[in-house]
């Protein structure tokens, strides 16, 4: 439970030290509050941290395109100084979608358009979202509402290009590190290999502030997305401890809440750096045996007490990817097992499956039965060899809803329940034939 009075710091500082982790830390408000003198953040998707300077203000990220709006509203209630330079901590859109927004605020007021500064892959990384446009839109669709790629055509397209237009890019750029000062005050912006290949955290010295972008989230890291290019967990874990070397004093992260107190931040940097650098120890070390990737997901495992800190939870994320996207960085795709090397059509192996089960039927009778007892990972196996087997079955497709149903719900991550959630709508418009509704999800804050 939080306070109406209770301020964002306040907050974090009572769910570090007390271990709470059934209150949401990543909130979606549009409202702006002060964390120092001339400091302030603005709390969305993903939210905005604004300095203020002699030379006007400095915004790191922009927000998302559906908050761009709201965020500047609340950055002129504070101030009517115009940007000077907006810093994106990464290219991801819900941090440079809302670029327009600050664009037109400019334009409208007679001021310069901000100045942008980002790391120099960020452009690159731009440039790829432009060229797999149809793929991040059902990416999107998917994990964050559950929409299977079978029913992306039926469902048309929104209407809005995966990169809104107007989006700014940088037309400052760097490659290691960069110290600025801009109107009085210095920023040493810092890239990081982590979630992205792009990342920029910034130390503010005078006062004793980093801004860290995603490379803290209030979640377990999002280093294993199953959908996403790769993730660099252990350079993530050296961007932390860099972090840390810093002795800041408060940490604002670009998603969840920020943080204050030099030890407070130092324990929850340490937590996450030790947390990837032990998964990422113990994948290779089994690697280096010669065990495949299907033993080390079922053997390596992150302690639950970890899990189950409030800053760790595996809401988003989950240690199980982050294992897979390990293996991948250092082993490449091939998990290790010889038939799925140049594996059959996985239609043809669900028709010989069925037949020597005694039809799909059966397959999916046993399904249930699995489903039933909990065990949700052999049910899927079997239940997808017989909708492969008979692809325009009633009944098959109505074991199939019911069991990526149950499953679903008893997932904690968003990447699994969306695949999962898109799996029973695929089953559902076989049976019925009408596209399910929607309900999109962000898993930072509502992990239902």
């Amino acid at each position: 439970m939080t306070t109406a009075s209770e301020s964002p710091i306040e907050l974090s500082t009572r769910l570090v030290d007390e271990g709470i982790n059934n209150v949401a830390p990543n909130r979606i408000t549009h409202e702006l509050s002060e964390l120092g003198d001339n400091l302030a953040l603005i709390e969305a998707f993903s939210h905005v941290i604004a300095l203020k300077t002699d030379e006007g203000l400095v915004a790191f990220d922009t927000s998302s395109s559906p908050s761009g709006k709201h965020v500047v509203a609340a950055l002129r209630a504070w101030s009517t100084d115009p940007v000077n330079t907006i810093v994106y901590t990464h290219g991801h859109m819900d941090h440079v979608g809302g670029s327009r927004n600050f664009a037109s605020d400019a334009r409208d007021a007679g001021n310069p358009t901000p100045r942008v500064l980002g790391h120099k892959k960020l452009s690159d990384r731009l440039d790829r979202y432009a060229a797999t446009e149809g793929y991040n839109q059902a990416i999107n669709r998917r994990q964050f509402g559950g929409v299977p790629q079978s029913l992306i055509t039926q469902m048309g397209n929104s209407g809005r290009p995966f990169i809104p237009d107007g989006t700014l890019r940088p037309d400052v750029t760097y490659e290691t590190s960069l110290v600025e000062t801009v109107g009085g005050v210095e920023m040493e912006h810092n890239y990081a290999l982590g979630e992205t290949d792009d990342h920029t955290w910034t130390w503010i010295p005078s006062a004793k502030a980093i801004t860290a972008g995603d490379l803290f989230i209030w979640n377990f890291p999002n280093c294993g997305n199953p959908q996403k290019v790769q993730r660099y967990p252990l350079e993530w874990a050296q961007a932390l401890r860099a972090m840390a070397a810093k002795e800041p004093e408060l940490l604002v992260p670009a998603h969840g809440l920020p943080i204050a107190g030099a030890d407070r931040i130092a324990g929850c940097l340490d937590t996450v750096a030790s947390t990837l650098e032990k998964l990422v120890a113990e994948v290779v070390a089994a690697m280096n045996t010669g065990a495949t990737l299907d033993e080390i997901v079922h053997s390596i495992k992150v302690a639950d007490e970890t899990l189950a800190l409030p800053y760790m939870r595996p809401f988003y994320d989950e240690p199980e990817f982050a294992i897979r996207n390990i293996w991948r960085l250092y082993g490449g795709w091939w998990d290790g097992h010889p038939a799925r090397l140049k594996p059959a059509p996985d239609s043809a192996i669900g028709a010989e499956v069925a037949r020597l089960a005694g039809g799909a039927g059966a397959l999916a009778a046993r399904a249930l039965e699995l489903a039933e007892a909990g065990d949700f990972r052999l049910a899927c196996h079997l239940i997808e060899f017989a909708a492969v087997a008979e692809p325009e079955s009633n009944e098959v497709h109505s074991a199939r809803s019911e069991i990526y149903a149950q499953r679903g719900k008893a997932e904690t991550s968003l990447m699994a329940k969306g695949i999962f959630r898109g799996a029973k709508a695929e089953s559902e418009y076989v049976i019925t034939g009408e596209v399910p509704e929607v309900k999109m999800k962000i898993a930072l804050l509502d992990p239902s």
